[in-house]
């Protein structure tokens, strides 16, 4: 297959220096998405879009859904008293297609706004971020790290476009009822190791040899590396010894999005959090009969579930645990505002008129279908319009609250 020799002997590598000579599978999914030289999202094998691209997003369809965030940001704005600066602080902005939809839209239509927008972009790929930097050159955009940014400095709105399901994520299987963590090592540093027998200790079980692996990488389970994976399949109120989980049942635990949300949160002074991703309610996500959990990798517009093929030439993704999200923000001080699919969200905030209006333009009928066809695309049931919307909000005084997002208004 299409991997990269460089970074896969920099994880064989890596495997061999660890403890026990194994990693979590957060890691391996790390190195080979973020690794800074040879990783994914750091070299020029991230292409995104239509033309050779591994994937599109919304934003590669068409202006509107970057226009329509533009008017939920304005009323953002005016809830919060028309801040100066309002900062809108994008996490992941890809090619910056979507920074420079809604920075046109404000300049064009609410030049008041536009004048008090501090535009922020949270990059961590450095190809990303030089494309971003030479789309948006005529724009007062500035780069950071999440890191950098004070804590309470943010008076406006976090906001993501599919960057949570790319955040390494830990897997783990149900065997013999208990919850096990699923590593990553080599043929070479495998030693088979009996399963524990009943008062002699815990010992790892044989390697979980199936599609998931090849001849470079293996899969072994042991016990959990942390006691947060626990801990979270806690807090999404899930319990795996239920019989209705079978052996051999295997998941994900994304526990960097948490992390994340702790760091937006304490940079957030007074606002909002605002998440748009693929994902379910923990009920839904973990749900017994998606016995295998939700981890897709994308190659050239197609879609699979091995992430140990086209190493460092894929991407590789998993379904946002949006529960969990609710949950650990409440422990971080955001409130929930609301949660809503991406295509009720983007009719909310004009998308209806916007295809309704078709009808009386004047253009090429080719180009009003694929107008068409991009716009009904974006609230598509079964996909992009399937995507979560999450708003959570800190700082804002009662009557603030009290006042609706236009983009959670669900018509009766």
């Amino acid at each position: 297959m299409d991997s990269n020799p460089a970074l896969c002997a920099a994880i064989a590598n890596h495997i061999t220096n660890s403890p026990q000579q194994r990693i979590t599978f957060a890691e391996f999914m790390d190195v080979v998405l973020y690794h800074p030289e040879h990783g994914y999202y750091s070299s020029d094998a991230v292409k995104i879009g239509f033309e050779g691209g591994d994937f599109f997003t919304s934003p590669n369809l068409c202006a509107d859904f970057g226009e329509l965030l533009a008017e939920q940001f304005l009323q953002m704005w005016e809830i919060l008293g028309k801040p100066v600066p309002f900062s809108l602080v994008e996490m992941g902005a890809g090619q910056g297609l979507l920074a420079l939809h809604i920075l046109k839209y404000h300049q064009l239509h609410y030049p008041d706004f536009f004048t008090a927008l501090e535009y922020i972009i949270v990059e961590k790929s450095p190809i990303l971020r030089q494309e971003q930097q030479q789309r948006l050159q005529d724009f007062p955009v500035r780069w950071c790290n999440l890191e950098d940014i004070p804590p309470s400095a943010i008076a406006g709105c976090f906001f993501s476009n599919e960057l949570v399901d790319a955040f390494p994520v830990h897997q783990f299987i149900r065997e013999t009822g208990k919850l096990r963590e699923i590593y990553v090592t080599t043929p070479q540093n495998l030693t088979p190791q009996p399963r524990s027998i009943e008062g002699k200790g815990e010992k790892d079980s044989p390697p979980l040899i199936g599609e998931r692996s090849n001849f470079a990488f293996v899969e072994v389970t042991g016990e959990p590396s942390t006691p947060q994976l626990a801990e979270h399949l806690d807090l999404a109120g899930i319990d795996l010894s239920q019989s209705a989980y079978p052996d051999g049942y295997r998941s994900e635990i994304n526990l960097a999005a948490l992390e994340w949300l702790s760091i937006v949160a304490d940079r957030l002074q007074r606002g909002y959090v605002l998440t748009i991703d693929y994902g379910y309610p923990a009920s839904r996500y973990y749900n017994p009969r998606r016995s295998q959990g939700t981890l897709q990798c994308y190659y050239h517009h197609r879609f699979h579930d091995n992430p140990y093929i086209n190493i460092g030439r894929q991407d590789i993704t998993a379904h946002v645990d949006f529960t969990a999200l609710e949950r650990w923000g409440e422990k971080c001080n955001l409130k929930n505002v609301g949660f809503i699919q991406q295509g009720l969200f983007l009719m909310a905030l004009g998308l209806g008129e916007r295809i309704a209006a078709l009808s009386d333009q004047k253009q090429p009928l080719l180009q009003l279908l694929q107008r068409r066809d991009a716009l009904h695309q974006l609230i598509d049931p079964t996909g992009l319009g399937g995507f979560g919307v999450l708003v959570q909000s800190k700082g804002l005084e009662d009557t603030e609250i009290s006042q609706p997002l236009k983009g959670l208004t669900v018509p009766d």
